[in-house]
């Protein structure tokens, strides 16, 4: 599926040329800005630079829209120009502004967007409008010369997704949520253990110390032969028992059944994928490589990538990476500076993009939804009530 609809060719492209590409990225708590540098040997990551809002959104236990937009606007042009000073360049050495348009908290879509798109016009560049999960769907060619196609498992705090991706603006969705994302979960069973926010990376803190095999958490969908996952039924049991924990001890060996239980999920509905994906692509041969400095042998063999915050849980990538080589597949995730939401990652999606002379109308508009696979999530939406706002996936 083309995602073009927001896009026009400007150009016969650049392919082959070197592109120099400044990120943006507001779509939730993060203000973040990035130079990238693609060229043939790669991208080069000149600058990242991120301002978390997590003191910010503590005291509430998550993300509050209306303080997180206000956040954006107050850091949006210092994060920038720091990206730029520690890139080393000024404005006449860029190629492009590239600005995450959605999905997210539209307010805070809406800083970032309306930033690049005044950057764009007073300097001259064309603007190129990103999706923010095809961020995270390229997101591991900043660590590696990752090659197309490639089975993508895309796990973070508000998407869970197994997608086939072809190249830049053409992926397919295999698999999806049809609740809560993995993160969410994380999340909100983290908060009614009372870890505070964000809940994600204490609850793996805790888990280290914990023994899982104390709590029998509901294991979804078994009954099913596609590649959706679903953590709702999970986050409510596991919400429960928090209730009933006494001693550390009790919090720690719940913390470790919960991320246990969500490792196992993702692994069997990847699982399922894994062998449709391998079905459909019979050319593709094996190719069980776990460096990334491997990936470029990687060309003509089967790729499993996984990116997305959740990425960065050292027991789920170790047990996704264990699958992949069990079923034949290069593993590769980003560095871990990359997992989580960051303007590299828009950057080299809006460098990807240019290079196929594929830019944005300066009127483009933030959405808050914005599947990848826009066709399927239209004749095959997984949430049928979808408002205004859009599909959801």
């Amino acid at each position: 599926m083309k995602m073009d609809a927001d896009y026009s060719r400007a150009t016969d492209g650049a392919t082959g040329a070197t592109l120099t590409v400044l990120g943006l990225e507001t779509s939730c708590d993060e203000t973040a800005a990035s130079v990238v540098r693609l060229s043939a040997a790669g991208a080069e990551v000149l600058s990242s630079v991120i301002h978390s809002q997590i003191d910010d959104h503590a005291a509430y236990g998550g993300v509050v829209p209306e303080i997180a937009a206000r956040s954006h606007v107050e850091m949006i042009d210092g994060v920038t120009r720091r990206a730029m000073s520690e890139a080393g360049l000024d404005w006449s050495a860029l190629d492009g502004v590239a600005a995450t348009a959605g999905p997210g908290l539209v307010g805070g879509v809406m800083v970032g967007l309306s930033y690049g798109k005044a950057a764009a016009l007073a300097r001259g560049l064309p603007l190129i409008a990103v999706n923010h999960l095809e961020g995270h769907a390229v997101s591991a060619r900043l660590g590696a010369e990752t090659t197309y196609p490639f089975l993508l498992l895309l796990v973070s705090g508000g998407h869970c997704q197994l997608l086939e991706v072809r190249g830049i603006g053409d992926m397919s969705r295999l698999g999806t949520t049809i609740d809560d994302a993995a993160g969410e979960a994380f999340d909100k069973i983290a908060k009614a253990m009372g870890l505070g926010y964000p809940g994600g990376p204490a609850l793996e803190k805790l888990a280290a110390s914990g023994d899982g095999s104390r709590f029998e958490l509901p294991r979804a969908l078994l009954g099913r032969k596609d590649c959706d996952f679903s953590f709702s039924g999970l986050k409510t049991a596991a919400s429960r028992l928090a209730q009933t924990c006494e001693t550390q001890q009790d919090r720690a060996d719940l913390a470790d059944a919960v991320q246990k239980a969500i490792a196992r999920q993702l692994a069997e509905r990847t699982e399922r994928a894994m062998k449709d994906y391998a079905e459909a692509h019979p050319e593709l041969a094996d190719g069980a490589l776990k460096q990334p400095s491997a990936a470029r042998e990687a060309v003509g063999r089967k790729l499993f990538v996984v990116a997305g915050g959740v990425a960065a849980n050292k027991t789920i990538r170790r047990t996704l990476e264990d699958l992949a080589t069990k079923h034949g597949f290069a593993f590769l995730a980003p560095p871990m500076a990359y997992c989580t939401d960051n303007a590299a990652m828009i950057a080299l999606a809006g460098a990807e993009r240019l290079e196929k002379g594929l830019t944005s109308d300066i009127d483009v508009a933030a959405r808050p939804r914005w599947p990848l696979d826009e066709t399927r999530a239209s004749v095959d939406p997984v949430h049928k009530k979808t408002g205004r706002k859009g599909a959801k996936a």
